[in-house]
């Protein structure tokens, strides 16, 4: 099969996947915010020196592995490891991939994790950018494509798009339906040009992964705010389907892509270089994915006017996993969630979100991972634009905490949510292929809230989409 082809779509005659043998993959991350540009009022973001993982990396990712883990999703510092363009240092980074294949622990690699080198100007807005990511891309294939084989282009690039082309927060502080539209178009490109580029290089080796944050929305969406919670969820998938060709002159954001820079040469120029994801990747937090609207009340969205939050629970983890294997038809892996909350919280979100995954599962559809976000604590975005010391910003929703030494460092303190976490990773006869010898079906239930709730909202789904 050709590169294009293997960028562009699965081959169904290749060998199965690692992710395709009927198992429930259970997986970490670590948080991987790289924002290296600071100007006054803003600090740079890196969370890699905000959490220690720079020194502590080979601790760090054994405590994945001693959590169960059997792969974990990990970010490359962009910034740091091409300092010039054309110029690459890889010796920690090296490092790091030898201890991923010490642990036999699977890295799936976050290429881009929001932030640009500092000497790309202009950032995501330079014209140079589709190119310079491209060439990132590819040359960490080519020194770890023997090791490492599965990638996300881009880690949630419509939170990118909004962050730095809608609400201006990020460079390069664009805003609007033109900041929208330069945000999508490089992004998109990039991203494509990335996978391509690896598929080239790795041939049928190569798995991506497609990465982005759901966006739900509640409350008054049928009254006055009808049309802009309309408009959002649209919006929601706006790149995905850029990069993946589905994005026409009958798009419902077509119009606002049209009269802000793009043309039909540019929409055509994707859907003639399509890609797909072989896996789609979903990230939900119950807590802050749900927004509401409000009936007489207008937020502009983001941190500066933010929209309330509903938990909208295992209701709304259910709905974005059956979306995301309606919209792709590929298998769907919960690749983030957690709450930011006390120990026993967290413990009780874990089992009722892996109870009702399994249930998904034992109803037939194909949800192949489960993974959560961070495998220890990690520093809220809002230390850019403050002053406080890092502890000020801590969110408490690891399997292991962290907690200041006093010498400048930080512990890694193990919780009771990592020793839940390897329960339900290690337990193979739940996580097995459905239908199998030992593994469960639906009254599988390590939390019955979790699978009574998966249960209904999937019949829901269901009967909405038949309706």
């Amino acid at each position: 099969m050709s590169a294009a082809g293997r960028a562009a779509g699965r081959d169904p005659g290749r060998a199965p996947r690692w992710y395709e043998d009927g198992a429930l993959h259970f997986g970490l991350g670590i948080e991987d915010t790289f924002v290296p540009q600071g100007g006054p009022g803003e600090r740079p973001i890196d969370e890699y020196e905000l959490t220690d993982h720079y020194a502590r990396y080979s601790e760090d990712l054994g405590l994945a592995s001693d959590a169960g883990a059997t792969f974990m999703r990990w970010g490359v510092p962009w910034h740091r490891v091409n300092p010039e363009r054309g110029v690459w240092d890889w010796s920690w980074v090296d490092r790091v991939v030898d201890r991923f294949g010490e642990l036999g622990l699977r890295p799936v690699i976050d290429l881009l994790h929001y932030g640009t080198p500092l000497w790309l100007d202009g950032q995501f807005s330079n014209p140079d950018y589709p190119q310079v990511v491209a060439e990132y891309g590819v040359a960490f294939a080519e020194r770890y494509g023997d090791r490492v084989t599965d990638y996300t282009p881009v880690n949630e690039p419509m939170i990118h798009a909004l962050f730095c082309g809608v609400y201006g927060y990020w460079p390069p502080y664009l805003t609007g339906d033109s900041g929208l539209t330069t945000m999508v178009r490089a992004l998109g490109e990039g991203f494509v040009r990335t996978q391509r580029g690896i598929a080239e290089a790795l041939g049928d080796r190569a798995t991506f992964m497609h990465v982005d944050a759901s966006m739900r929305y509640a409350g008054d969406v049928q009254g006055e705010h009808r049309a802009t919670a309309e408009r959002l969820r649209h919006q929601a998938h706006l790149v995905e389907d850029l990069v993946t060709g589905r994005v026409d002159d009958q798009h419902p954001l077509a119009g606002v892509l049209l009269g802000h820079g793009m043309d039909d040469t540019s929409l055509a120029w994707f859907a003639d270089h399509a890609v797909r994801p072989d896996i789609v990747g979903v990230n939900y937090y119950p807590r802050i994915s749900t927004e509401l609207f409000e009936e007489g009340v207008h937020h502009a969205g983001g941190f500066a006017d933010p929209r309330p939050a509903q938990d909208a629970g295992v209701a709304g983890l259910v709905e974005v996993l059956l979306e995301a294997e309606r919209r792709h038809g590929a298998p769907v892996m919960l690749t983030e969630t957690a709450v930011t909350a006390p120990v026993a919280d967290r413990v009780a979100w874990l089992h009722e979100s892996v109870a009702a995954i399994r249930t998904l599962r034992s109803l037939g559809h194909d949800i192949a991972g489960y993974t959560w976000w961070p495998v220890f604590d990690m520093y809220e975005w809002t230390y850019r634009h403050g002053t406080a010391p890092r502890e000020e910003y801590l969110l408490t929703m690891g399997l292991w905490d962290l907690v200041e030494d006093g010498r400048g460092g930080l512990d890694r303190r193990r919780t009771p949510v990592a020793d839940t976490f390897r329960a339900l990773a290690t337990d193979a006869r739940a996580n097995g292929a459905v239908g199998a010898d030992g593994a469960d079906g639906p009254d599988d239930a390590d939390n019955s809230t979790g699978a009574d709730s998966a249960a209904g909202a999937a019949g829901a789904a269901d009967e909405t989409r038949v309706a």
